[in-house]
């Protein structure tokens, strides 16, 4: 009787097991080929240009500053007094500073902006992943990389879930893929 029992439980634990494994769906999507995709890209991709571009006028011009009063102590360091000297060589020694913290800040600062161009975009490709996992059943959807490390190590090469997220964003993928 107890062996009864147990082999019935251990046929509904398997059952369970096996019930609970068929409703699992798992997609995997590039979230970076969508969005390279998408035609917002194109306006992002100019407006960071813009703002890379500023950002670099900025450096040129303060970089030249810098070397101009370089090359105008170089030329009248040997006529200073050496009080004048190491007054002037302290305020190049400031510019210099003030130029790398400005590259800095400048790298920063395009960081920022490039996220926060991208922040609107990056959203509305998750709701359209969320969107296209719930209509389809999908129970886990993996990014193919995320950073430099992939995070999916084998899938079947007929899920048709990037394609899918596509469509729901209105877009025709290239030819080629």
């Amino acid at each position: 009787m107890k062996a009864k029992i147990i082999l019935s439980a251990v046929a509904m634990l398997c059952f369970g097991f096996v019930a609970s494994a068929q409703e699992l769906k798992i997609g995997y999507t590039n979230v970076e080929y969508i969005m390279s995709l998408m035609p917002e890209m194109e306006q992002i991709d100019a407006d960071i240009q813009d703002y890379s571009n500023q950002l670099g006028q900025q450096m040129q011009t303060k970089g030249q500053d810098f070397q101009r009063q370089l090359q105008t102590y170089q030329q009248s360091a040997s006529t200073m007094t050496e009080e004048a000297r190491n007054e002037k060589e302290q305020q190049l020694q400031r510019l210099d500073q003030e130029l790398q913290k400005f590259r800095e800040d400048a790298q920063t600062s395009y960081q920022r902006k490039l996220q926060e161009l991208l922040e609107p975009l990056q959203e509305k490709v998750f709701n359209a992943i969320n969107a296209v996992a719930a209509e389809n059943n999908y129970t886990h959807v993996f990014s193919e990389t995320a950073g430099q490390s992939p995070v999916l190590l084998y899938t079947k090469e007929d899920d048709p879930f990037t394609e899918l997220v596509l469509a729901k964003l209105g877009i025709t993928p290239p030819a080629n893929n």
